[in-house]
């Protein structure tokens, strides 16, 4: 197995990238994260006024996936996250779903309990939910910021990246260019208070490719659904991409007409908000993989 130390770290999905090493498809890669504050919160005391934000949302990598090429589709699954025993969320005054609500700026510690799968906060035990952040390959255009979500994948803050889920990403660049980080221990759709329980983490993968597959998002493949990932400036704006893209999707691998593509989404396909306090909102369309199955999609995207 591969191993990404920590200190390879970027703040900046870029064409220009250099891979820190290079992977096989098929090959285990173990990222080692850190948490988004990179390290600069420690306690209850440290709040988020107080830290370098040109150190937020670091991701491990990149790594350079052998064969991948301007065109393919990048698998990459997550077989593993290993969360640190703490972690931290925070408020910050101006930042969130409700910013104007938010009259100072604080920090709460959340322990996590792996053995148990639970996590402690305020008198609460809560689920365990290790989910990856920030996961993303080198954009077609210009450099997008670690803390921003776009086609490339990069900060989608979207639950369903967890342990046993593929996310697959258009690949614009000669090895793709795998970069993670942004781990959380727990959060709840629309990340609304502006941060997950933010921990550092230890995430393994192993990825695949499938030539010659163009499809402009990242889509995540879990257990039972398949699911289209869109960032735009509005959540109406990704919402409206994400149903149009499933639609097409539809179209494209079952064979069926627009009108009836359009109305089997709207009887079966979920919009589901992942994040709204990212430079870009993100949403989510999910159709279940009884109804899509991912060799249907998988075989049209190829052209087969």
């Amino acid at each position: 197995m591969k191993i990404v130390k920590s200190e390879n770290r970027i703040f900046e999905f870029s064409p220009l990238m250099n891979p820190v090493l290079e992977a096989a498809p098929g090959e285990r890669i173990l990222f080692e994260t850190h948490d988004c504050f990179s390290g600069q919160i420690s306690s209850e005391e440290d709040v988020c006024t107080g830290i370098d934000f040109d150190y937020v949302n670091p991701a491990t990598g990149p790594v350079a996936i052998k064969g991948a090429e301007k065109g393919d589709l990048l698998g990459v699954k997550i077989e593993d996250i290993e969360v640190a025993e703490r972690a931290f969320a925070v408020l910050v005054p101006g930042a969130g779903v409700i910013p104007d609500k938010v009259a100072a700026p604080a920090t709460r510690l959340i322990e996590t309990d792996t053995a148990a799968g639970t996590c402690s906060f305020a008198g609460f035990t809560l689920p365990l939910k290790p989910m990856v952040g920030v996961i993303g390959v080198a954009p077609a255009g210009e450099g997008v910021s670690t803390g921003t979500p776009g086609a490339h994948g990069g900060n989608m803050d979207t639950k369903d990246i967890k342990k046993g889920s593929t996310v697959w990403f258009p690949v614009n660049a000669e090895g793709a260019m795998l970069a993670l980080g942004d781990c959380h221990a727990a959060m709840g759709d629309g990340e609304v208070g502006c941060s997950g329980a933010e921990v550092p983490a230890k995430v393994t993968v192993t990825t695949g490719l499938i030539k010659n597959a163009p499809f402009g998002r990242p889509m995540v493949v879990t257990e039972d659904e398949l699911m289209i990932v869109v960032s735009e400036d509005s959540l109406d704006l990704a919402a409206e991409s994400a149903s149009e893209a499933m639609v097409s999707l539809v179209m494209k691998s079952l064979g069926l007409s627009f009108e009836d593509s359009l109305i089997l989404c709207s009887l079966a396909m979920d919009l589901r908000i992942s994040q709204v306090v990212d430079p870009k909102k993100t949403v989510r369309a999910a159709i279940s993989l009884f109804l899509l199955p991912w060799d249907r999609v998988a075989a049209a995207l190829a052209g087969e």
